[in-house]
């Protein structure tokens, strides 16, 4: 959850000034979920483009060594029409308001701009490594997001996919039981059909039987971490104050065994990354091709650089390092970094 001073600072990095009023700030903090879309927000507003110019963002800042903007305007569609229901992105993916009210309920029935350099929850950075990931892939895509909320990487590639003729067998993992519903809904009223997908409640992991997840407000706070392998106590504790849910840990092994290849993993699990990437990194390097990961400090960065570039067979793609401020001398990110990884195995 947003606190006050992440809204302060948000202001101060991106607006240059204070936040109006003490209103305003809990009006952040009650109707943004997470850091970074405070900052995707802030950074997109007319007041930053006209106080900066567009090319001040952050998010025209990364490191790369494929050409993201050509993929994204590769795969933007021009024949986008508006839905009377739903914002539309460029990719002609229908999105309902209840998935972030707070961002989208105003913008119902318009068309979204090609997000450059970012949109309300994507920027170039991530947009153009996933779709790096579905060029890279042959005349069928296999993708799995851990973390899929509303099913947005799911539906954006799904959709984006069978554009240009692919098959799609899409696998999506989330702990909230009601975000996962907006995923089976966003996947209706995309035309992705049953059989072409999978929706699984729970955890991403191998050996845990059970995990603890806070109950969150569903559409307004998407960054809730799970308790893996609980211990008695934090599971009496988690009891007693009707905060968790007990939600099974899904072993992704056993879930993709009858796939020999999976062309993409996107991984945005609130900072259990290197956790799970240790678990799970033979599999990785066994039959995926490609790997996304939402980076939610430092810590996390290095980390992942320690595992794949120790490895052998995995090749840094994309790099957009997170956006922090320094708080009594130490790092509080903003805004979430990204890593795109490729497997060298797979030419």
């Amino acid at each position: 959850m947003l606190t006050e001073e992440d809204v302060i600072w948000g202001y101060r990095l991106c607006l240059n000034r204070e936040p109006e009023s003490d209103g305003v700030i809990r009006e952040w903090i009650g109707n943004v979920g997470d850091r970074a879309s405070l900052a995707r927000a802030l950074i997109s507003s007319n007041e930053h483009v006209a106080n900066n110019g567009a090319l001040q963002s952050p998010f025209w800042h990364y490191h790369t060594s494929f050409d993201p903007i050509a993929l994204i305007k590769k795969y933007a569609r021009r024949d986008v029409r508006s839905s009377p229901s739903h914002v539309t992105n460029f990719l002609g993916v229908k999105v309902r308001p209840n998935v972030f009210p707070a961002l989208l309920s105003g913008q119902v029935g318009t068309v979204e701009r090609v997000p450059l350099p970012a949109n309300w929850h994507a920027d170039i950075a991530e947009w153009g490594s996933c779709l790096r990931a579905l060029d890279l892939s042959g005349d069928r895509f296999v993708m799995l997001e851990l973390g899929c909320g509303w099913g947005c990487w799911m539906n954006n590639l799904g959709v984006a996919a069978k554009s240009v003729g692919k098959k799609i067998h899409l696998y999506g993992i989330e702990a909230d039981a009601t975000h996962l519903e907006y995923a089976r809904q966003a996947l209706s009223d995309n035309e992705i059909l049953h059989h072409e997908y999978v929706l699984v409640n729970g955890i991403a992991g191998k050996s845990a039987a059970v995990a603890l997840f806070p109950k969150v407000q569903s559409g307004i706070d998407w960054g809730g971490s799970a308790i893996i392998n609980p211990t008695m106590e934090q599971l009496d504790n988690a009891s007693h104050s009707g905060a968790f849910v007990s939600i099974p840990v899904i072993d992704i092994g056993n879930l993709l065994k009858d796939e020999p290849r999976i062309d993409l993993v996107h991984i945005d699990i609130q900072g259990a990354e290197l956790d799970l990437l240790r678990e799970v990194f033979s599999l990785l390097c066994e039959k995926v091709r490609y790997v996304f990961i939402g980076t939610h400090s430092k810590q996390i960065e290095a980390g992942l650089f320690e595992i794949f570039l120790t490895n052998g067979h995995w090749k840094l793609e994309m790099e957009r390092a997170a956006i922090f401020h320094i708080s009594d001398g130490v790092p509080v990110v903003i805004g979430d970094g990204i890593q795109a990884w490729r497997n060298v195995r797979f030419q």
